[in-house]
């Protein structure tokens, strides 16, 4: 494959809600992604903590699993994030409108969105794992759709 540009394997991969939920529910590429991270130190799982809040919300006992994963790193709401998202709520776009007018306040996607857009330690972002990769359409954030099981 002379002359064809190849993606590197990613050597990090956001999970956001939809993720956390599926790795809770033992969904074999999320959890391949996390056993791969165990053996890997340089492959690194982050959850940001809005999402596994979001996953908690959907599931009880979710967060108490995918944070006693050695592997999973939870990224927490810094200052720099909490002005991140709470920018992204405040700006939302005339899309983001619910069939009744209001605006969808995302806190998961708009913490996953901080953490995903490059940054000087991640030059291209990171990816996103996710079961709505439509979620992130427009933002420039690379997703991975995860593979459902039968």
């Amino acid at each position: 494959m002379t002359g064809e540009k190849r993606y590197p394997l990613p050597r990090a991969v956001i999970f956001d809600d939809t993720a956390a939920l599926a790795l809770g529910a033992g969904n074999a590429m999320a959890s391949r992604l996390v056993v791969e991270a165990e053996k890997d130190p340089a492959l690194r799982v982050y959850v940001p903590a809005l999402s596994l809040a979001a996953a908690e919300r959907e599931r009880a006992g979710v967060a108490e699993h995918v944070g006693a994963l050695p592997s999973v790193h939870i990224e927490g709401l810094d200052f720099a994030a909490a002005t991140a998202v709470g920018k992204r709520l405040r700006t939302a776009v005339a899309g983001d409108h619910e069939p009744d007018g209001k605006v969808e306040d995302d806190w998961s996607g708009a913490h996953v969105l901080h953490l995903a857009l490059p940054t000087v330690e991640w030059p291209c972002g990171r990816p996103v794992l996710t079961r709505t990769p439509t979620r992130y359409r427009g933002t420039g954030v690379r997703t991975i759709r995860i593979v459902e099981q039968n």
